[in-house]
C-alpha cells in the first residue's frame, strides 16, 4: 500500500511491517499505540522503524492512519483524567450530607 508519512512516499506490506518489528523490544506505551502480533509498541516506534526517520518529523496521526489502513489494531491515547478517591475528608462530608441552615 502506498502512503505518505512526514512528505515521504512509501509502499508498506503488512508482512514487511510485521517483519520490521520481529525481535524489537517495545517501548513503554504513552500514547498512541499498535498492536503487532502479541505486542503493544507506541505508534512513534513503529513509526521510526518502518520509515527510518527521526520520531520529530512525523505525526502519530499519519503512522495510525497508514498502520489502520494496513489492517493493524491501533488505539489512541486516553486523554480523559483519572478519576481520584475522594480524602477523608472529602468522604465523611459525604456521609453526613451536605449541612443545612435550621
Amino acid at each position: 500500500m502506498r502512503c505518505v508519512i512526514a512528505r515521504f512516499p512509501f509502499d508498506l506490506f503488512k508482512s514487511e511491517v510485521m517483519e520490521s518489528m520481529k525481535g524489537i523490544k517495545p517501548e513503554p506505551v504513552t500514547g498512541d499505540s499498535v498492536v503487532i502480533g502479541r505486542r503493544v509498541y507506541p505508534v512513534k516506534q513503529v513509526g521510526e522503524v518502518i520509515t527510518r526517520q527521526d520520531r520529530r518529523d512525523f505525526t502519530s496521526g499519519e503512522v495510525t492512519r497508514a498502520l489502520t489502513r494496513l489492517g493493524f489494531t491501533c488505539r489512541t491515547a486516553d486523554v480523559s483524567v483519572p478519576a481520584t478517591a475522594p480524602t477523608p475528608l472529602e468522604a465523611a462530608s459525604a456521609m453526613l450530607g451536605s449541612a443545612t441552615a435550621v
